[in-house]
């Protein structure tokens, strides 16, 4: 009888841990899931430069607040997990500028001379090991 009562508790406690883990799954699953939809709605969208201002300040935002080094030009260094990265190439002078370079010209000027422009996301990637948002790459649109 004792041994019977020992193992229905040893079930009970791994049947428990298993189902407490996969729960933490659900809940993290469904956090990258919500974290990428704010991101992964851009894509193959044109939108107005007021909002690629704001989806400047959310990776920054997220940089900062996931711990991301930056290098010796004050670039966000890629990591495996969660760092944010947006290139914005821009048709009137052919050049490709990091998020980091607009956000530190300043948000509001971007939006002072971009607001009414259009860009459309043409480039999506995802960390492998996470499955979080990468890496964007907004185009001006030909007006």
């Amino acid at each position: 009888m004792k041994k019977l009562v020992v193992f229905l508790g040893i079930i009970i406690i791994i049947v428990g841990a298993m189902f407490y883990l996969y729960i933490q799954y659900q809940d993290n699953y469904q956090t990258i899931q919500r974290e990428n939809r704010q991101f992964e709605s851009y894509y193959d969208q044109e939108t107005y430069g007021t909002n690629l201002a704001t989806l400047i300040n959310k990776a920054v935002d997220n940089n900062i607040k996931n711990n991301i080094e930056k290098d010796k030009e004050g670039k966000y260094i890629a990591n495996d997990t969660n760092s944010i990265n947006i290139d914005i190439k821009m048709t009137d002078n052919d050049k490709t500028y990091n998020m980091e370079k607009i956000y530190n010209g300043g948000i509001s000027t971007f939006t002072s001379y971009y607001s009414q422009i259009k860009f459309k996301c043409t480039k999506i990637e995802y960390h492998q090991e996470t499955g979080k948002v990468k890496y964007l790459l907004f185009e001006q649109m030909i007006q």
